[in-house]
């Protein structure tokens, strides 16, 4: 039998009616003759609720013991869903991430996959089962305790599976009806995406678009896991939701896929530090101890052997920022006169896979900032995508004029 992997998100299995409704399209695809392999989130709210539990108990919590607690979300879950395709007539069983086994390492709270055995779902496969309902997001260490895989772990956990047992799709139910080229909560204008390859949903994907966690495009695209993203709640034919796929199974798109954004930015410089050889290592090496997630780099190189080192970073680690590089300086590793920090800015990014072969986004995409009057202080370029950074204020805006400029609202 050939094997489909379903995944429903916390929103997609909120209540019992919610429940009962995604094990009617878990039914539908039995009937069509598939094996089933359905991961389940947490219900809507819950982890947060399991979470706000432990900090309350515990503050500086034991992680073992956080992993205890807030992998119980997806049991219940699993349970239900069985419990629910059973009164359907449908041979299903739940499965804890320990009982697979999902083999992970042993960094609790954000653990990584290691291995998953199929033998034991195969086996019940063989015997007659036709769904195997698994909690998402957990799995178990080599010590034999239960690990989590972080937030939105649990779109990892499918691909994961996918992988694992060569699925033919992976699907990923939501509560939005696809991949869209920007937020259409920005723009009336946005359009969804019928394909979107691999590498621009991990650009997007990165870059503040919510849909899919990172780490599942990754592994993804590593192991050719096609997957789709549609919604839980309307009714889905086969060409339903949208398609991440692999390059060459797009015929033709257009130059760029999508503008995604990333509101709660900010922005450090460091005025002012000697140019020398090592100086970004002094820098960016306390930074990354104090777990900060510096992302865009620019360096201003003047003629006394002075330098302007800025950078981009999540506004809500200011502070861890700013005491790793008050240590820097206090411990004569980094020299610099003044940091300046704008907590007001914004990321706004066009990605695609068509500007390796085409040239002049980055003049499009400049010329219409400019146009809107919009000031851009930072830029960064990779092959398919060009990033900047401007006033959080002007980021609506500069999202509808890129759209617009793009032609993103009219297919390729």
């Amino acid at each position: 039998m050939p094997t489909l992997v379903m995944k429903f998100g916390g929103t997609s299995v909120a209540t019992l009616d919610r429940i009962r409704r995604a094990a009617k399209r878990v039914g539908r695809e039995v009937a069509n003759g598939y094996d089933v392999i359905v991961i389940v989130s947490a219900m809507s709210g819950k982890t947060n609720e399991l979470v706000g539990w432990v900090e309350e108990t515990s503050p500086l919590f034991d992680a073992r013991e956080y992993d205890a607690v807030v992998s119980s979300g997806e049991q219940v879950t699993a349970g239900l869903m069985a419990l629910t395709l059973q009164e359907m007539d449908v041979p299903a069983r739940s499965w804890a991430g320990w009982q697979v086994p999902l083999k992970t390492n042993s960094a609790h709270a954000s653990a990584r996959i290691e291995e998953i055995p199929t033998d034991n779902i195969n086996t019940k496969f063989a015997q007659g089962m036709k769904v195997a309902v698994v909690a998402g997001f957990q799995g178990i260490s080599p010590e034999g305790r239960i690990t989590t895989l972080g937030r939105g772990g649990s779109d990892t956990t499918a691909v994961a599976f996918a992988a694992a047992f060569g699925a033919e799709r992976c699907d990923i139910y939501t509560d939005v009806d696809g991949i869209y080229t920007t937020d259409p909560r920005i723009t009336s204008k946005a359009r969804k995406l019928d394909k979107i390859a691999f590498e621009e949903m991990l650009e997007l994907a990165s870059l503040g678009a919510k849909v899919l966690q990172t780490r599942s495009v990754e592994l993804a695209m590593r192991y050719k896991v096609r997957l789709r993203v549609l919604s839980s709640f309307e009714d889905n034919d086969e060409n339903a939701g949208t398609l991440v796929c692999s390059e060459e199974d797009i015929m033709e798109s257009n130059v760029v896929a999508g503008v995604a954004f990333s509101r709660d930015e900010a922005k450090m410089t460091l005025l002012s530090v000697a140019d020398r050889p090592g100086i970004a290592a002094a820098i960016f090496g306390p930074l990354a101890e104090a777990s900060v997630n510096v992302d865009m780099i620019v360096q201003n190189i003047s003629e006394d052997g002075r330098t302007d080192m800025t950078f981009s970073l999540p506004v809500n680690q200011i502070g861890r920022a700013e005491k790793a590089m008050a240590e820097a300086k206090a411990s004569g590793e980094v020299k610099f006169s003044e940091l300046v920090i704008d907590s007001d800015v914004a990321k706004v990014s066009v990605v695609g896979i068509g500007m390796r072969s085409h040239a002049g986004v980055a003049s499009q995409m400049f010329k219409a900032l400019r146009d809107e009057g919009i000031n851009i202080k930072v830029i960064t370029t990779s092959e398919i995508k060009i990033s900047v950074l401007i006033d959080r204020k002007y980021m609506e805006l500069a999202v509808q004029a890129l759209h617009d400029t793009f032609g993103l609202d009219k297919a390729a």
